[in-house]
């Protein structure tokens, strides 16, 4: 996008987010909105909910909700969009897996796996990026968040971009993305007393 520096967007990362923007500065051009308004309004858009959304920042690490991701290719996304991530992962798995992941897996510092989809996550790993099977997502975010800050890596991400459906410990994606969000900010709020 020209007239905005996507990079300058925090709430709208990556590729996808950038020709989303572009198409909703071109309908709101239309609409007869100026370019200082677009521009503002993207500026300030804070995201949409369990999409790449920015929980909080703590102690140098970037928490993300991408609990919308329930596939490969959906997961795809966020992973493009960071360095240095410590990806949870896992749920219900879908068809293929996480095939079609392998050209991000240097972006991934570690993989933390939860869910029914742990045996075959874990085996699809092997070779392409540490991993640990947490079991659960409290103890995923514990021990991804404990390695991000232990190894202090720049831009470092906790990215929930799970690459599955959330049906074997959660209601839907939304309750999932929720759990993540709350227990990262109880882990602010730890950090901070």
């Amino acid at each position: 996008m020209p007239l905005v520096n996507m990079m300058t967007l925090k709430t709208l990362p990556g590729t996808h987010n950038a020709q989303n923007a572009c198409a909703a500065f071109a309908a709101c051009q239309a609409l007869g909105l100026t370019k200082q308004e677009i521009v503002a309004g993207l500026r300030s858009f804070p995201g949409l909910a369990h999409r790449q959304q920015l929980v909080a920042e703590i102690d140098g690490v970037r928490f993300i909700n991408d609990s919308k991701a329930t596939n490969a290719d959906a997961a795809s996304k966020a992973l493009a969009c960071y360095d240095n991530i410590y990806w949870i992962i896992g749920g219900k798995p879908k068809e293929g897996g996480l095939n079609g992941l392998e050209s991000l897996m240097p972006r991934v510092h570690h993989a933390f796996i939860i869910g029914a989809a742990a045996p075959q996550f874990a085996s699809w790993c092997e070779g392409k990026v540490p991993h640990i099977t947490a079991g659960t997502l409290d103890v995923a975010l514990q021990q991804a968040s404990a390695m991000a800050w232990k190894d202090k890596k720049p831009n470092a991400v906790v990215l929930l971009s799970p690459a599955c459906a959330s049906f074997d410990q959660f209601s839907g994606f939304e309750e999932r993305g929720d759990k993540f969000s709350a227990l990262v900010q109880h882990l602010r709020s730890k950090m901070s007393a």
